[in-house]
């Protein structure tokens, strides 16, 4: 078996992404899954340059029974954000929250569950600021 999870993407334009992502577990939970692949994501119109990266703008979220780790993908993954219980944050005051992976980074999103147990599950909204 394998946790029961869905992307959905909801915009994808020149400047901004907005992806949702849910999981209900069987108990085995996820690590390092790739839920935003940068280069998957619309090129910008005008100069067809690809999407290198994304800095997350905001987030919404709902996790019963888990926590989930936002993840920057590198040679070594990065921590962007953990998620536990339920809110929103709104990063767009300070800036987004940029992607600062170091060493073969690629500007995707990858997410950990931990403290995973059949049934439990997660909400994940990511609004996301491309660049290229």
């Amino acid at each position: 078996m394998a946790d029961a999870v869905t992307s959905q993407t909801i915009q994808d334009g020149d400047r901004i992404a907005v992806m949702k992502f849910t999981n209900i577990s069987d108990g085995s939970g996820e690590t390092a899954v790739a839920k935003v692949d940068v280069s998957a994501l619309s090129t910008e119109s005008g100069t067809g340059r690809s999407c290198a990266r994304v800095a997350i703008e905001q987030i919404s979220y709902d996790c019963s029974g888990m926590t989930v780790d936002i993840l920057w993908n590198a040679t070594t993954n990065v921590i962007c954000w953990t998620l536990s219980g339920y809110g929103y944050f709104d990063f767009r005051g300070g800036g987004p929250l940029p992607n600062n992976a170091g060493s073969g980074i690629n500007g995707d999103v990858l997410f950990t569950t931990t403290g995973h147990s059949s049934g439990d599950r997660y909400t994940v909204m990511l609004y996301m600021r491309k660049s290229y």
